[in-house]
């Protein structure tokens, strides 16, 4: 049984004689001897995690290794040898008896069986101690047992030395180990030499060595359990303090202190210093312990160190604040607190550090009820400061929507404005033009009349040399005319030819005046009449406002102006082929047709110009492809006759059943009489009928069928008694005229300024935001680049586009580069950073954007339309009522809401032009397309460039962190120490995070094979702090103080 694994156990001469490396076994074998071995050492997941992926050299060595380590002698042997030293007959003087023991015992003494047994524990798997602390063995129970005893031995000689026996008897007798004490002859003559007859070693060193066996067993996560399980192991480790060796009363302490630290020991803990306060006869729990730490015969440190830290563990590690006050108060009777006054100023750094441990984690109840009140007084402070916060909300969201209705005012006027400036250019140009054609007509004329003064000179000239002619050619025939006129006193038939040939030459005949120089024909008959005058051309068109010039002589008239456009020429200029260098993905956008184009923000847009500035070198490089219902009932069935048949034998209704129940349940929620309701509609009092009244009247007026069986009912003149309560409330209601209008007219009036509130932002969201987009010269700029990627991608294969589809933007995302690292929107971004920085924060022009991708034009048109006709009914009730008693209510409201409600159709004009201008400005139709999807298109594409942005960054900083890799040895020297620094900065905040951070409890379940190491590990590390403690030190710093005893106050 001892040797678990090998036969190499009980034959050490064979192990000596055999080779170190035996060899290796086939794979299964040395799985199942490798699992073996696992299980026998007790380890944790992660660590067997860990053993399980060593390859099968490593494992093969791991089983030697655990071979070659085995038990020295089975557990029995060192049972058997700690029984017969607990045997009460070897006091007895029987030889024989006596003569076998010391056979069995050999020549060592218990204090060696129990060292050996110490170090067969620690170092032998866990097979070896299962099988000492198993039921057949019991090793636990003898092992106390005999701790137990050599305790009282212990204890018997002291007392022995000291001659206080009597003293002692009289608390040993109430003790657990009374049993023992019985059980041994140590108070007898006899039992005087039982030491010597067995070899026996000193008790103070037996009781030691046992300590550090119940330490090896407690180890093991099995050993641990069953020590806490035992009813007298703790206690006895407890009295262990009586030890004369301050070594030894460490380890009890470190021991004790390890147990509180897992769930449950504490109460263990507290018990079994019970126990000793009774054993001990003290006055107190812990004077002993206090005896010890205050009045110590030399310095040891480890013992002051271990009993500070188990003083602050045992107060400190309950969660029960009330109990730590408690235990603290406990310490303080015994003088706890005035000690620690003198060793605050220590020498020993270890100590030191426990002091102040333990003073970190006190509770100071005076200081705590300060606090209390404190936190009171700050509670409220918040509350005034969230209720100030909450305030503040609400202003800025009201100053938010002031600002966003000025910015729409401001962008009213700015359309305006620009409105009036484009008409004044337009004006200014035709006025231009006007003015040119004028100048060109006044230079044509002058230089027309230049022309006929040339020639009028010209026939002057003429005119003058046949002057002369006619003057000598009139004086010769002078003669001749004389004797002719003196024959018969009339002109010659020659002179009459002669001025006839004069006259048929009209072009030597300038003007009159000319002619007139000439003097006058000779006296003749008149000449036949001139040819009527050709007729006079057409006038120019009518220019604007300026009247056309004087028509000069035979001037034509002045051209028409061209005729004008709204955005230059009608036509798009056809656009060439981008031919790339590799086959490109295709960008899966929904481009525009030519004639599509024509006044949208794509008639402005040559990204032709661009094709010369971006980049697509790169970029080709990048994306490059490689080769290639139930019937609904008659209203008119709830007749008299039929409903009669339903009638109570008290009461009858005019009403159906669940009609009846309905009203019933909906009258109750109102509670006012009959008339007090009837006068509140009538005169549409809103402050008696609150508004969620009305709702509720609306909702059970009297349809057709019912107002009619009322009214035949008051007709028959019947007996209004026999109604029930709600049909006398129903005939009361039907008695109200227009019931309906005014109930509606109510409700309209209680909801108005809610209504107006809810749709004016939304309004503003829109208009703003739509103005924005028209407007925004950089979304121009950036649509542009689109465009010129789009085309370089696509124009090859599908041919150029002109424009494109908004929702053509989520494509950005969808078409990745070669290695599918970045996209489309990726390099679009880089693009923009590199060669167009100045639209990089283009989402600065679109204001409110993600508030208009909320609203619902459609919704808003319904809900004004129902403001148009509330308004149209209240209106009408008020012409209706106006010359009787129009209540106040109604007029109060007409003179004050009136006005808001024309504002708000005005902006909803204003809203839907602007929508619809701006839908259309980028190709879209405004009937198919609503503001939610158009706007989300916009606010999809900022946050989709901004994370580009982000994700460009963080990919840059890989980059530089990939040539950082290869960089030269004295650059990568210097990076190494750089980041030796900052993980050795890490490492001190994760310290100090340490230090801060609460030690949790261990659940009995959660003890693993080497747990209490670990433990007693860490308490040697760092102090036992809450994470309450660090908090309280801090301030105890800053205050200039810390705690001497005020927790006594409790």
């Amino acid at each position: 049984m001892g040797n678990g694994e090998s036969i190499e156990t009980t034959r050490p001469e064979l192990r000596a004689s055999l080779p170190i490396r035996l060899p290796m076994p086939d794979p299964t074998e040395l799985e199942r001897r490798f699992t073996k071995v696992l299980a026998s050492m007790d380890l944790p997941p992660d660590k067997a995690k860990v053993l399980k992926g060593y390859d099968d050299e490593k494992k093969w060595d791991l089983i030697c290794d655990q071979e070659r380590v085995h038990a020295k002698d089975p557990p029995n042997v060192y049972l058997n040898k700690l029984r017969t030293y607990l045997d009460p007959r070897a006091s007895r003087n029987h030889r024989v008896r006596t003569l076998y023991k010391r056979k069995m015992l050999g020549d060592a003494t218990s204090t060696q069986v129990l060292r050996d047994l110490e170090i067969s524990l620690r170092t032998n798997h866990i097979e070896w101690v299962r099988e000492f602390l198993n039921d057949e063995n019991q090793g636990l129970d003898v092992l106390v047992d005999y701790l137990s005893f050599s305790q009282v031995v212990m204890r018997r000689e002291q007392l022995l030395n000291r001659e206080k026996s009597a003293s002692l008897d009289s608390g040993l007798s109430r003790s657990p180990i009374r049993r023992m004490r019985r059980s041994n002859t140590v108070g007898s003559p006899r039992g005087l030499k039982y030491n010597t007859k067995l070899n026996m070693g000193e008790p103070r060193d037996d009781v030691h060595v046992c300590i550090m066996c119940l330490r090896a067993i407690m180890n093991h996560q099995y050993g641990f359990n069953l020590v806490i399980a035992h009813k007298h192991a703790i206690n006895c480790i407890a009295l262990s303090l009586n030890h004369r060796s301050l070594r030894t009363k460490a380890l009890v302490l470190e021991l004790l202190a390890a147990v509180c630290l897992v769930s449950g020991g504490h109460e263990i803990i507290l018990s079994a210093f019970d126990n000793f306060k009774e054993v001990c006869n003290e006055r107190h729990r812990f004077d002993t312990l206090m005896e010890y730490f205050r009045n110590y015969e030399e310095f040891h440190i480890d013992f002051m160190v271990a009993c500070m830290q188990f003083v602050n563990i045992v107060v400190h590690s309950v969660d029960n604040m009330n109990f730590r006050v408690h235990l603290q108060h406990e310490f303080t009777q015994i003088g706890m607190d005035d000690y620690l006054e003198r060793l605050k100023n220590t020498e020993s750094d270890r100590l030191a550090v426990q002091v102040h441990a333990y003073l970190d984690n006190m509770i100071d109840v005076a200081q705590l009820l300060e606090d209390s009140e404190t936190k009171t007084d700050a509670l409220e402070k918040v509350a005034e400061l969230e209720e100030e916060l909450s305030h503040m909300h609400e202003r800025l969201q009201e100053v938010e929507e002031e600002a966003m209705a000025k910015t729409v005012e401001l962008e009213k006027q700015l359309s305006e404005a620009n409105e009036d400036l484009q008409e004044i250019r337009e004006l200014a140009r035709i006025q231009e033009h006007e003015m040119n054609t004028l100048r060109k007509v006044v230079n044509e004329k002058d230089e027309e009349s230049r022309k006929r003064q040339s020639l009028l000179d010209a026939k002057l000239q003429e005119l003058e040399l046949i002057k002369q002619n006619l003057e000598a050619h009139v004086n010769k025939n002078n003669t001749f005319a004389n004797r002719q006129f003196s024959t018969n006193g009339e002109p010659s038939e020659a002179v009459f030819q002669l001025w006839s040939s004069l006259q048929d030459a009209p072009d030597v005949l300038p003007t009159a005046t000319q002619l007139e120089k000439l003097g006058p024909p000779p006296a003749a008959p008149p000449p036949p009449p001139p040819p009527p005058p050709p007729p006079p051309p057409p006038p120019p068109p009518p220019i604007s406002s300026i009247p056309p010039p004087p028509r000069m002589l035979g001037a034509p008239p002045p051209p028409p102006p061209p005729p004008q456009t709204e955005h230059g020429t009608g036509a798009m200029t056809i656009k060439k082929k981008v031919q790339s260098k590799y086959r490109l993905p295709l960008l899966n956008w929904t481009p525009l047709k030519p004639q599509q184009v024509k006044g949208t923000i794509f008639s402005d847009l040559d990204d032709e110009k661009l094709m010369t500035v971006i980049d697509f070198h790169e970029f080709e490089e990048l994306f490059r492809l490689g080769p290639a219902g139930p019937i609904s009932r008659d209203p008119t069935v709830g007749t008299p006759k039929l409903l009669k048949k339903l009638k109570k034998p008290e009461n009858i209704s005019l009403l159906e059943p669940n009609r009846l129940r309905n009203v019933a349940i909906t009258r109750r929620k109102i509670e006012m009489t009959n008339d007090e309701i009837v006068r509140a509609i009538i005169m549409l009092d809103l402050q008696r009928l609150s508004l969620d009244m009305v709702d509720i009247l609306l909702t059970i007026l009297p349809n057709e069928s019912e107002f009619k069986a009322y009214k035949e009912f008051e007709r028959n003149k019947s007996n209004i008694a026999v109604l029930t309560d709600e049909d006398k409330f129903m005939l009361q209601l039907c008695k109200v005229e227009r019931l309906s209008q005014k109930l509606q007219i109510m409700s309209f009036v209680g909801n108005y300024h809610d209504n107006i509130h809810h749709l004016q932002p939304q309004l503003n969201a829109l208009i703003a935001a739509s103005m924005s987009i028209r407007n925004s010269q950089k979304v121009k700029k950036m649509l542009e680049i689109i465009l010129a990627f789009g085309n370089y991608m696509n124009s090859a294969r599908r041919g150029p586009a002109y424009g494109f589809k908004l929702q053509s933007l989520d494509m950005l995302l969808d078409t990745k580069s070669s290695d599918k690292k970045i996209n489309l929107m990726h390099f679009l971004v880089h693009t923009v950073q590199e060669k167009f920085l100045d639209i990089i924060n283009f989402e600065a022009e679109l204001r409110f954007i993600e508030k208009a991708a909320l609203v619902s034009l459609e919704n808003i048109m319904t809900d004004v339309h129902e403001l148009e006709k509330g308004m149209e009914i209240s209106k009408k009730e008020y012409q209706t009522r106006k010359e009787r008693d129009a209540p106040i209510v109604l007029r109060d409201f007409l003179g004050s809401s009136e006005e808001k409600l024309k504002k708000l159709i005005t902006d909803v004009k204003t809203a839907k032009d602007a929508y619809h201008r701006v839908v259309e400005y980028f190709g879209e139709n405004p009937r198919m397309v609503s503001p939610t999807t158009f706007f989300s298109q916009f606010v999809r594409f900022v946050n989709a460039f901004k994370q580009a942005v982000i994700d460009n960054e963080r990919r840059k900083k890989l980059e530089f962190a990939a040539v950082d890799d290869v960089l030269p040895p004295t650059l990568q020297k210097k990076k190494e120490k750089r980041l030796k620094t900052e993980a050795a900065a890490a490492e001190g905040t994760k310290t100090r995070t340490r230090q801060i951070k609460e030690k949790k409890l261990l659940n009995k379940d959660e003890v693993y094979h080497g747990a209490l190491e670990d433990i007693l590990l860490d308490l040697k590390n760092e102090p036992y702090r809450r994470a309450d403690a660090y908090r309280r030190s801090q301030r105890r710093r800053v205050e200039g103080l810390m705690p001497s005893g005020r927790s006594d106050a409790c």
